[in-house]
This record gives structure tokens, C-alpha cells and sequence, in this order.
């Protein structure tokens, strides 16, 4: 694992507990998935790399416009999905044909993988990175060494 992964991953773990909150970016106040990777981007870096416009839960589904993967492509090392490190970003679509709309923090590799996520209805949690999830990746990102 490189030192920006684990600080990263360190950051998103310091989250766990969260609870969801759509819209929210705030350790132990309220997250969703993309306040999450602000909180551990801030953590990182000292500001986020661009401001955050009013969101709906929809996250521009009825648009078809693929707002985080664009922001994920600008701001974030593109890597191959299978090459997973402890603290990439990964990207999901939560549906088949659907928008990629959520986001969580490689945890553990190998048997019992996991990663940190803020999820509706459950807050910040590490969660098993099982095969319906595993199914559902659509791309993957390192942090920058330095922004």
C-alpha cells in the first residue's frame, strides 16, 4: 500500500459511525458516499479540489450524465479494477444501464476485503466487499501523491 492509500484509508476509517446524511461532509455529524471522500480528500489535502454543487439522491440519473466519474477522472489516478490497493476510490453503478452514483474506500485485500462507504439507512461503515458489490465496480482511482 502506498502512504497516500493508507492515510487514506486511515482517514476513512476515523468516519466509521457516521451517521448518512444526503449532502452532509461532516466526521461524526453526518455523510453520505461522495461527503465521505470529501472529508478523507480534506484530510488529505487541506481543501477540496473544486466546490460541490446542490445534489439530488438521484445523483443525475434522469440526465444519464455521469457527474462522479467525470469529477473521479479529473481529480484521481485512473487505475485498472483489478488493481486493487488498500485506499482506492472505488466507483460503483448500483444498477445495471444505471449512472455510476456511489463511492467508498478500499479496505482489505485479499479473503475478507472490505471497504469504508456511507450508506443510506446504515451511516459510515466498513462493509465486505462481496461479489454482488464486487459486480458492481465500474472503475477505480488512487489518490494523488500531491495535488
Amino acid at each position: 500500500m502506498t502512504d497516500i492509500g493508507k492515510r487514506a484509508l486511515d482517514e476513512a476509517r476515523r468516519w466509521i459511525g457516521t451517521p448518512y446524511h444526503h449532502q452532509g461532509s461532516k466526521r461524526g455529524a453526518g455523510a453520505d458516499c461522495l461527503g465521505l471522500l470529501r472529508g478523507v480528500w480534506r484530510a488529505l489535502y487541506g481543501a477540496e479540489p473544486q466546490s460541490i454543487p446542490v445534489y439530488t439522491p438521484d445523483w443525475s440519473e434522469p440526465q444519464r450524465d455521469e457527474v462522479l466519474l467525470r469529477a473521479a477522472q479529473l481529480h484521481l489516478v485512473p487505475k485498472k479494477t483489478s488493481a486493487a490497493a488498500e485506499g482506492d476510490v472505488i466507483l460503483f453503478r448500483m444498477r445495471d444501464g444505471g449512472i455510476a452514483k456511489h463511492l467508498g474506500v478500499q479496505g482489505r485485500l485479499g479473503s475478507g476485503h472490505s471497504f469504508v462507504h456511507a450508506y443510506s439507512g446504515h451511516g459510515v461503515v466498513e462493509s465486505p466487499l462481496t461479489a454482488p458489490w464486487a459486480r458492481r465496480i465500474v472503475a477505480r482511482f488512487a489518490f494523488p501523491e500531491r495535488t
